[in-house]
């Protein structure tokens, strides 16, 4: 898919999540694939619920700010934007600490929308946490 603009590059986008949410959070991102996108989420203690396990909002933005990122390197030509019009989660485990690793890959790249699944994954155990879908509606100039 041909893109408005050079796709922006690991450190350009993580410059941009500075200021914002991801960046509150400690999202990083560490690779751009072709309809890929991989991020990482080291645990704190803020991003646990009150029961003191990982909070599932953690994972939902990890994920969410993946496939969103993915979408913007994948913009059709001449497309403004995006937005997320739907989001669905299935979470399989949980943690209280260590490293989140998230990758995410186009299932779907249209004119109108695109379909991300993402893979939230537990680095030092390798557990899956969450199985992850959104879709995106791509915004046209008017």
């Amino acid at each position: 898919m041909t893109t408005q603009h050079p796709v922006p590059t690991v450190d350009d986008f993580n410059a941009r999540s500075k200021g914002h949410f991801p960046g509150h959070l400690g999202i990083v991102l560490t690779h751009i694939g072709e309809r890929t996108i991989d991020m990482q989420l080291r645990i704190r203690p803020e991003l646990l619920a009150p029961n003191d396990f990982l909070h599932a909002g953690a994972i939902v933005t990890l994920a969410d700010t993946a496939s969103g990122y993915g979408c913007i390197a994948n913009l059709p030509a001449g497309a403004a934007n995006f937005t997320t019009v739907e989001l669905k989660s299935n979470f399989l485990g949980t943690a209280r600490d260590g490293l989140l690793k998230c990758h995410a890959r186009m299932a779907h790249g249209g004119r109108m929308t695109q379909v991300w699944d993402a893979t939230v994954s537990h680095a030092e155990t390798g557990r899956t946490l969450a199985l992850f879908r959104c879709t995106q509606m791509i915004l046209w100039p008017k």
